[in-house]
């Protein structure tokens, strides 16, 4: 008995579909192209490159691709193209409020310009940054690295193979926004001068923090202008509880007035201070850095030192954009400046007693 022949495969049959996870198989051009009664070539073009088709052929093919609720794969389309529409975003901890105005400012500009971010944190991590980024290398266009903890080496290696922004760090060769920290230092620095404190306290931020040791320069600069102290006192980690546990160093120092490298030192260092009965700011002023979300919350108010930080992260966002469409420069660097914003927590030492 003759087995019956297999019919043959035609060459122009559509692959197989994918199914999404309701079960439901996912949309292709193919039947979009069946919907609209057009060539899945042309359905390619009307998606991939509006404008190569007529007004009247594009609309049908959109229509019909809304009706099939097709999503376009960015890594399917990467094929042809070698773009994605996505760039990557890796924040030293992403719980710290610091970040999320860079966060917000550097999604803003991407859906401005029709590109997707892709967020990781480096955990204050240079292992774990440099691994993050390696492997979002491999699938994004670009990457902003906001605070990077691994070296210059290593972030002008990566920038070789993508275009690469970084965000509070200066590397050469490699674009940057940083903020200027002096303008900001300066002024908070003549407030405590001027309310009659003569040593300042700086409490610094991780080691491994290009913009720690910026900022403590700032403050050795503004002190040695107006005649005061400095002294700079190490933290375990930029957080509340890193602010509670340098307390006690701060009470040794002997300050009257304290800068710390984040707003969130200052708020632990605060509550430590207060709840060790010392009174802000009558027995001692505190000065955070960044003004972030809820640095108006603490009794009393936190004075801070703010960073545009929205504007740094759509101005980093845009340098990497405009560097991979052609129309940026490889090296340069955004400045963006700082202001003090004064509240309550810092003001006139009051003479013991």
């Amino acid at each position: 008995m003759t087995e019956p022949k297999t019919p043959e495969v035609a060459a122009t049959r559509a692959p197989a579909k994918k199914h999404a996870r309701d079960g439901k198989p996912n949309a292709t051009i193919y039947d979009i192209a069946k919907v609209a009664g057009v060539n899945p070539s042309t359905v390619s073009r009307a998606l991939t490159k509006p404008g190569r088709v007529s007004a009247k052929t594009q609309k049908l093919i959109e229509d019909a691709a809304a009706e099939l609720n097709y999503q376009v794969n960015p890594f399917a389309r990467a094929l042809p193209t070698g773009r994605t529409n996505t760039f990557g975003l890796i924040v030293a901890d992403i719980t710290n409020p610091t970040f999320f105005d860079i966060i917000r400012g550097a999604e803003t500009t991407a859906t401005l310009r029709d590109y997707t971010l892709v967020l990781a944190e480096s955990a204050e991590s240079a292992v774990t940054e440099l691994t993050a980024a390696r492997r979002m290398m491999a699938t994004v266009d670009g990457l902003i690295l906001a605070s990077p903890r691994m070296n210059d080496d290593d972030i002008r290696r990566l920038a070789r193979d993508k275009p690469v922004v970084v965000i509070n760090r200066e590397v050469d060769g490699v674009p940057c926004v940083v903020p200027d920290v002096n303008k900001g230092i300066s002024e908070a620095v003549r407030s405590l001068a001027a309310n009659g404190h003569t040593k300042v306290a700086f409490v610094a931020g991780p080691p491994q923090s290009w913009m720690s040791a910026r900022r403590w320069d700032g403050v050795q600069a503004a002190c040695e202008w107006s005649r005061l102290e400095a002294v700079r006192l190490e933290s375990t980690k930029p957080t509340v509880d890193g602010g509670r546990q340098v307390a006690r160093d701060v009470r040794a120092s002997g300050a009257t007035a304290v800068l710390t490298y984040n707003d969130l030192l200052a708020i632990g260092l605060m509550q430590e201070l207060q709840a060790a009965g010392m009174v802000v700011p009558d027995q001692i002023s505190i000065v955070g850095f960044d003004d972030i979300f809820g640095a108006d919350f603490t009794t009393p108010p936190l004075t801070t030192v703010r960073s545009p930080l929205g504007k740094c992260g759509a101005g980093a966002a845009t340098l990497l954009l405009d560097l991979l469409h052609g129309a940026g420069e490889p090296a340069a660097t955004l400045r963006v400046e700082t202001e003090l914003v004064l509240r309550g927590s810092s003001g006139r030492l009051l003479p013991a007693g």
